[in-house]
């Protein structure tokens, strides 16, 4: 297929997004990271502040994002309309086919990519591979109408504004590195089919030797398709085989089957609990199968696949307890009272310190757990915590509060209000009633002034503090800490 048949997604029209008063720009890591590459760059504080201030105001008008630049109309206070454009180069033809070789060898990257998310191995395996894909210090060049020779706040805004696309939609950025979404996925598409092709000794097995049943066949019972493995071993020697067909991806994970049967279930047995972690495998194994897809091979490394099936949390090492927040914190339903006191009770926090483990890991994973706990912060984290709350430039007006240290990476940020870095160098802001504990008040930010401008912005909404309930349905933490 030619460039050209791709010419209708070689470029993107964003509308407008509304004011982002009270919030910051970028949520995810790597909008975050786009962020950062404006601001290590800038040479001028000021125009940093005052972009900020027009993208927060709406002065952004719709956003272009096509090859090597995006392009938007950025509007003073008077009203007057400067076209600013960013480039950012294009990666090359054969970066492209090192990116899409490494994408194809690596499960899970494409699933990945399909649920818009970006995860940083995906970024370090296109790295090792000679890919650049985020943008570093001097890599965004503004231009604008203005005649800024540098940096301007209306450059400024418009990057600030990408960044909340880029949450949305990781193909943005891919899409100005110089690849759209449809032309993308086609070319990894045409790779996955080239390496699932059947050769060799395994072609045998997987297409149905003599006497041996195919495996994935439609009703091939279990007992028979081991029993291929087994016969295949046996005959090569060979303990690595090929996987059995795999299945078309269901939209969402399967629900178990109730074990309601009208007879009282065997000793030692908890329905309500069998359940409940039927449903949480269901969901692991759903996205097993996504990267076995996603990768178009019919072996995986058993270790990675099993790996990848297990909560990424675990992998690192969860406890126990901390395995019991993230299943009640990532639960699709609200938990059977039987269960949810069963895990409060191998959490070891008592059923309050549980709820708020729970609306913790909701918000940030188990990097969230680890600031509720008051976890030790490296001192080198500290260190530049310290200098980020002296940067002028992130704070707006006089809107940076009066703050007193009160040790491990905590400050007072007002009566009943904490401002908490965590170890990833993440800022939270924490509540608490008097006589209650501290609570978190939403997710993290990059900044203190980002974090605390997005408290307020929900306290005014009414969003912020009330109850905490630990055990309904809840969103899946952010990856890389302990999604399940």
């Amino acid at each position: 297929m030619t460039h050209d048949a791709y010419g209708d997604e070689d470029e993107r029209t964003f509308v407008a997004l509304p004011p982002a008063r009270g919030r910051g720009f970028a949520g995810t890591w790597w909008g975050r990271a786009w962020v950062k590459a404006l601001e290590d760059s800038a040479l001028d504080a000021e125009q940093l502040k005052k972009g900020r201030r027009r993208a927060r105001d709406g002065a952004v008008g719709a956003v272009s994002v096509r090859p090597g630049r995006i392009t938007a109309v950025v509007r003073d206070r008077d009203g007057t309309g400067h076209r600013s454009d960013v480039l950012l180069q294009e990666l090359s033809g054969d970066a492209w086919e090192r990116f899409l070789d490494m994408a194809v060898d690596r499960a899970g990257h494409i699933a990945a990519l399909l649920d818009r998310d970006m995860p940083p191995h995906l970024v370090e395996d296109a790295a090792d591979a000679g890919v650049e894909l985020l943008p570093g210090i001097g890599d965004l060049e503004p231009e604008c109408a203005c005649d800024a020779w540098d940096l301007c706040p209306h450059t400024a805004a418009l990057c600030y504004q990408v960044a909340r696309l880029l949450d949305q939609d990781p193909f943005v950025l891919l899409l100005l590195r110089g690849r759209g979404e449809r032309r993308l996925l086609d070319a990894l598409q045409v790779r996955s089919a080239a390496r699932a092709e059947p050769s060799g000794p395994d072609s045998e097995l997987a297409a149905g030797a003599e006497g041996v049943p195919a495996v994935g066949a439609a009703g091939v019972p279990a007992v028979d398709a081991f029993a291929a493995h087994s016969a295949k071993t046996a005959a090569t020697g060979d303990v690595a085989s090929a996987l059995l067909a795999a299945p078309p991806l269901p939209e969402e994970p399967g629900r178990p089957p109730s074990l309601e049967t009208g007879t009282g279930a065997p000793e030692g047995i908890d329905p309500d609990a069998l359940e409940f972690l039927a449903a949480d495998a269901a969901v692991r194994a759903r996205r097993m199968l996504a990267e076995v897809l996603s990768t178009g091979r019919t072996e995986l490394d058993l270790g990675r696949s099993v790996a990848a099936g297990l909560p990424e949390g675990l992998t690192a090492g969860l406890t126990v307890g901390q395995d019991a927040v993230r299943l009640a914190a990532t639960a699709r339903d609200a938990l059977p009272p039987a269960v949810a006191d069963r895990l409060a009770e191998s959490c070891g926090r008592g059923r309050p310190g549980f709820r708020l483990a729970v609306r913790a890991w909701r918000f940030g994973g188990a990097a969230g757990l680890a600031v509720l706990d008051g976890e030790p912060v490296p001192d080198d984290v500290l260190a530049r915590a310290v200098s980020r709350l002296e940067l002028a430039a992130d704070w707006d007006g006089d809107e940076r509060p009066s703050l007193r240290a009160v040790g491990n990476g905590r400050w007072t940020a007002g009566p009943g209000t904490q401002l908490r870095v965590g170890a990833d160098g993440r800022w939270w802001v924490f509540t608490r009633a008097v006589g209650a504990p501290w609570s978190p008040a939403g997710p993290p930010a990059p900044d203190p002034a980002s974090a605390l401008a997005s408290f307020r912005a929900a306290d005014v909404q009414g969003l912020s503090g009330g109850p905490v309930d630990g055990f309904g349905p809840g969103s899946s933490p952010p990856p890389g800490d302990g999604e399940a």
